[in-house]
């Protein structure tokens, strides 16, 4: 049985371009913390640096044009799952929205810890367990006092976390020999860690798809966004890479590992500018925290939206934020925090690439079935050139997956058997009434996944006027936007 709507929430400010160019930096990045290891487990500086130039081509542009595309068409919090719903149905929607909010989960729960490990604090356990409570409650806290202050904040800190590695690669330009690029030892290379690494540092372009509803004048702010945030990231990570590979002897390719730049910046400029290199990354971490918590906990009251989870999960705070999906994400990122680092990337790559999988699956069958759909922003290439701008990134998708070890396959197919097991219990609950939902979106009269029928391009409208029903206009929001 469907209830009765929350409250409106009372007019709150709204994302512009440039605050959402930090928060999709962050979802993506939040600069070069994070990728020594790939020059590690590249056996030298080759691999990394053509991984850098070649797969942001081949795997970031394409998800960030579907991306564009997608959320311009469905400006909502649903994001992402409001694309599968049209494409495929809520029972596929519900699947994709579960796995991506566990992946965001266990992708959350490494900031706090390695906020402290850039600091090089050395606590024991039970403080430590402390801290990463403490860490994850403030900034749990930040997150529930608006979206906007989230935004001024990753502004903030994209600019302090970049502002080392200007001074660490002017410093480093009469050092660098360029020969040292072309480093590889292939007795060294180690594939599984090389492309988990590439693939966490260059993904979640679609994780700002759920913070679409709160941005400002949507259709034409979030590709413009979009494509900032592209050559931020690409920035980013290749300049410092160039600067500390080209500086630093070849022989010291074993020693990159998480936190190495801090290392560099002794070795190239002293003492301080490791210190500020630390202070940065530990910034950045926090970025990333806020970014991703703001992303999982929208993408939760877009699925409430939808009828898919309990309306509770729709109520918004005084200050515009969702209380229960910001409070559901933090439990999350607690639990998952004691986990190690390694075998939170890699069972998070995993999930993510599932998630994904099923996302280009939808933006292709929705080129199809429904070209007509409006599309404020479009990727100038027709039905056949869309599903080949997502080949490259489904193969490097299913290489990672298939470099994963037999205990990540077991835990991810336990994921997604308990994604199953909950969607029906949700729905029970749904039909028994047990707990209130929102009026959900019409789903596809056959509720398959069969072929295109007469009635797809009404069904996808249906979802798409559904979801866009309580949404201001470009103008009405305008006049309630934040400005950067």
């Amino acid at each position: 049985m469907a209830g009765s709507p929350p409250a409106p929430a009372p007019a709150r400010p709204r994302l512009t371009v440039l605050p959402l160019i930090a928060l999709i930096f962050y979802d993506v990045s939040g600069g070069p913390f994070g990728i020594e290891d790939s020059v590690r487990a590249g056996g030298g500086a080759l691999l990394p640096i053509l991984g850098f130039l070649l797969l942001p081509i081949l795997w970031s542009l394409p998800e960030a044009l579907v991306t564009a595309e997608l959320a311009s068409a469905f400006p909502t919090n649903a994001g992402y799952v409001a694309w599968v719903s049209a494409a495929f149905g809520p029972a596929a929607a519900f699947l994709v929205g579960f796995t991506k909010w566990i992946s965001g989960s266990l992708d959350n729960a490494l900031y706090p810890v390695l906020f402290l490990d850039y600091l090089h604090l050395s606590l024991p356990p039970p403080s430590r367990s402390f801290a990463v409570v403490a860490l994850t409650a403030g900034l749990t806290y930040l997150n529930y006092r608006g979206l906007h202050l989230v935004g001024l904040s990753a502004l903030v800190l994209t600019a302090f976390s970049l502002s080392p590695f200007v001074a660490l690669t002017v410093l480093a330009a009469p050092q660098i020999r360029p020969s040292r690029w072309l480093a590889m030892d292939a007795a060294a290379i180690d594939l599984r860690g090389y492309f988990n690494s590439m693939f966490w540092n260059l993904n979640y372009w679609d994780k700002a798809s759920t913070l679409a509803g709160e941005v400002d004048e949507p259709r034409k702010t979030f590709p413009k966004a979009v494509f900032g945030a592209v050559g931020l990231v690409v920035g980013a990570y290749l300049i410092p890479l160039l600067a500390g590979t080209g500086a630093l002897p070849s022989e010291t390719a074993a020693e990159w590992t998480d936190g190495f730049f801090s290392e560099v910046g002794l070795r190239i400029g002293g003492p301080w500018l490791r210190v500020w290199i630390q202070a940065a990354a530990a910034m950045s971490n926090m970025g990333l925290f806020e970014a991703e918590m703001s992303s999982d906990s929208f993408q939760l009251l877009g699925m409430a939206e939808m009828g898919m989870i309990p309306a509770i999960f729709a109520c918004r705070s005084n200050h515009g934020t969702p209380t229960f999906g910001i409070l559901c994400s933090a439990a999350g990122v607690v639990v998952l925090s004691f986990m190690s680092f390694q075998e939170i990337l890699e069972f998070l790559n995993f999930l993510y690439g599932l998630g994904m999988l099923v996302v280009f699956a939808a933006f292709v069958k929705l080129r199809v079935k429904n070209p007509d759909l409006t599309r404020p922003y479009r990727i100038p290439v027709g039905t056949l050139g869309a599903a080949a701008m997502c080949v490259p990134p489904v193969v490097l998708i299913t290489t990672v997956m298939c470099l994963a070890s037999a205990r990540t396959i077991v835990v991810n197919a336990a994921v997604v058997v308990a994604g199953v097991v909950l969607y029906y219990g949700v729905e029970h609950a749904k039909r028994h009434a047990w707990v209130e939902f929102m009026a959900p979106v019409p789903p596809p009269p056959d509720g398959s996944d069969g072929p295109a029928m007469a009635s797809d391009a009404d069904d996808v409208e249906d979802v798409r006027a559904g979801l866009l029903a309580d949404e201001p206009s470009d103008d009405e929001a305008s006049a309630m936007s934040y400005s950067a």
